[in-house]
């Protein structure tokens, strides 16, 4: 039995979550997400919310709209009770409660809010989809008989009653319990592979604020491809005049030094696309962070590894290109040149206050959400 306690606090939870969603380009912008370990969930810090009610004044102070003062004019004795004064206080403040949201609530919301489309995959193999199948239940009598269960169930109950053997022939008559019947249900099936390559730039000009908002990009593209292809295989890629491949804390807490040499780190991911995802039912998705900043010979290498050994075997490669503190930022027209001519490119300029919608210069996080994700002039078609 349900009780009406338990019933008002589900509710109470789900009006947390529509706070959580409605404010969600927020919680995206400024990373206000912590992840469960050993979970596929978040926490998410959400105002606290506070029922209605009625608050009667003291006696004698007059009733609506009377006494002094003007309209508009604040009610109380004025200020923020936010405010300090420096002492100590006796005035309550806000508060904020941990809301944990799954990864699956959270891609419907990015679906939803930010208007993604779904992916197209291309194999099939590892991507989760639903399929008939059957159990044998005791369940409703319209449903399929299961002969041999039914029967043996039948010898069961009559051989308890003291049947003689020799009688059974003629007294196994089923009835009552003794009926099984087949009852369908659905089962999960593996239908496609997926893999995500994530691959940054940790030379010195790499700040600790642009390596935030890579972590933010990552973190959501993740998310939201584990939603269509819950067995995802990850890869992280580091590099800066060199490259190797390391776990996710590495990838974004290593802070490194010297030159920049994108086509290192582009050798890596072939590498592991090689060792890894050969073959055409993988559905494979790239995602660079970089300041832009390369070393100038190396740029032709770099489109010659992805022409050849990256761009054939990926749904999507995306380019996301922070601020260029300390330099010119070029490479992102070396990607622009290739994009042009390659519809799987996908290339995002971020900022920190930058704009959500896609084509008005320096995006955010949402926005580069939007640019990474969002409707492609070319989709891949099934094979």
């Amino acid at each position: 039995m349900t009780r009406a306690i338990d019933l008002d606090h589900n509710r109470f939870k789900e009006i947390v979550k529509g706070r959580v969603r409605k404010d969600l380009g927020r919680y995206i912008k400024h990373g206000e997400l912590n992840g469960r370990q050993g979970k596929r969930a978040v926490t998410i810090p959400a105002p606290d919310i506070r029922l209605p009610h009625f608050r009667h004044g003291q006696k004698g102070s007059g009733g609506v709209a009377q006494g002094e003062g003007e309209i508009g004019k604040p009610i109380g004795s004025g200020g923020d009770p936010q405010d300090g004064q420096g002492e100590a206080g006796s005035e309550p403040g806000r508060h904020s409660r941990d809301v944990e949201v799954t990864y699956d609530e959270l891609a419907d919301w990015m679906k939803t809010e930010l208007d993604l489309p779904d992916l197209e995959p291309k194999g099939e193999k590892n991507i989760t989809t639903i399929a008939p199948g059957r159990t044998q239940p005791m369940v409703h009598p319209a449903s399929p008989r299961n002969r041999k269960r039914t029967f043996k169930r039948a010898l069961v109950r009559s051989l308890t009653l003291g049947i003689p053997i020799n009688e059974l022939p003629q007294r196994l008559i089923p009835e009552g319990r003794d009926f099984v019947r087949n009852y369908p249900k659905t089962i999960v099936k593996p239908q496609a592979n997926a893999a995500i390559i994530f691959m940054m730039d940790v030379s010195g000009s790499m700040t600790t604020e642009q390596k935030d908002l890579a972590r933010r990009v990552a973190f959501f593209s993740k998310v939201w491809l584990m939603k269509k292809f819950p067995g995802t295989e990850i890869r992280y890629v580091i590099h800066d005049a060199e490259a190797k491949e390391c776990n996710e804390d590495a990838f974004f807490n290593t802070h490194e030094s010297g030159g920049t040499k994108i086509s290192a780190g582009y050798g890596v991911v072939k590498n592991i696309i090689k060792r890894d995802f050969s073959g055409d039912e993988w559905n494979i998705y790239a995602i660079q962070f970089s300041d832009g900043d390369n070393w100038g010979e190396d740029n032709e290498e770099c489109i010659r590894l992805m022409k050849e050994d990256i761009l054939p075997y990926c749904n999507m490669f995306g380019y996301v290109q922070t601020l260029s503190t300390y330099g010119s930022g070029d490479y992102i027209k070396e990607m622009r040149r290739l994009g042009d001519k390659s519809s799987e490119i996908r290339i995002a300029q971020v900022t920190e206050g930058g704009s959500d919608e896609v084509g008005k210069g320096n995006l955010s996080v949402v926005g580069a959400l939007r640019a990474l994700w969002g409707i492609r002039k070319v989709q891949k078609q099934l094979l």
